[in-house]
């Protein structure tokens, strides 16, 4: 989700003719440390089968990471549409080049669908944060939303609620295991077609994603569902900035089906 290497969220790619095992790939995802790796095979060909790992464990999606296999397998193969087996079902991704040479992978998530955040969770997560109800956007509830990983949703009152982000890793990392979340995602609404977002990831073993393609679909899904957005229509994620690995994370919103999840990628 950068066309700089110094920004958006770093992904290890592996592609070869045979998956490796499991132990093997969750060996080269811890050292490689990036917040996920792919595992992509065969090398050619229409489906290929993916597998993510983060450092800690392997993932059923990641949104950040197929981007780099889009732009990776566009490199390699040229555009089109590259179809993905993974645990949660096949994800098309579109790979077109741009005027000035640059791939863009455009993913299509699963359908997306939504959880209550019950009383609980709502309260231990934002303990964990540091965070009080009164710092929320009252016109955007909180929810579990998921595109292909389960993500709770908060959105802050206010850029300045969302830029002080100092939690408990350990008790948020407990918190979201327990309710099979993978990341929280904190967003600011700036205007009707700009968010902010922030992703703390502790069950990944990182303390925050700058780029989480999973749980920006998961987001289109949910404003689509509550009718707090336009349908058709597109928006953007900047995340990452505060981090200084800034991202920008195109979603667009179509009436029914899946979410579409656009960005860039560079060699590091």
């Amino acid at each position: 989700f950068t066309s700089d290497k110094t920004g958006g969220n770093p992904a290890g790619v592996w592609v070869g003719a045979r998956l490796p095992s499991d132990s093997v790939m969750q060996e080269i995802a811890a050292e490689v440390g990036f917040s996920e790796t792919a595992f992509v095979s065969p090398r050619t060909g229409f489906m290929r089968t993916v597998r993510y790992f983060s450092p800690k464990a392997e993932v059923s999606f990641c949104g950040h990471a197929t981007i780099a296999t889009g732009v990776l397998l566009g490199h390699a193969e040229g555009d089109g549409t590259y179809l993905l087996s993974t645990a949660i079902g096949e994800v098309p991704v579109v790979v077109t080049t741009k005027d000035d040479g640059q791939k863009v992978a455009s993913l299509t998530s699963v359908e997306p669908k939504q959880a209550p955040a019950t009383e609980t969770l709502l309260d231990n997560v934002l303990a964990s944060l540091g965070w009080d109800r009164s710092e929320l956007d009252t016109n955007i509830p909180p929810v579990r939303a998921y595109a292909g990983a389960w993500h709770l949703v908060l959105a802050a009152a206010s850029f300045d609620r969302l830029e002080r982000l100092d939690y408990d890793f350990d008790a948020l990392r407990e918190i979201m295991l327990f309710n099979d979340l993978t990341t929280l995602q904190l967003i600011w609404r700036e205007a009707s077609d700009l968010f902010h977002a922030r992703n703390p990831f502790p069950v990944g073993g990182v303390v925050e994603d700058p780029a989480t393609g999973a749980s920006a679909a998961a987001l289109g899904g949910y404003l689509r569902a509550s009718k707090l957005i336009a349908v058709p229509s597109t928006f953007t994620i900047r995340q990452g900035e505060t981090m200084g690995r800034p991202s920008k994370i195109s979603v667009h919103v179509p009436v029914t089906g899946g979410i579409v999840v656009s960005g860039t990628a560079v060699w590091l």
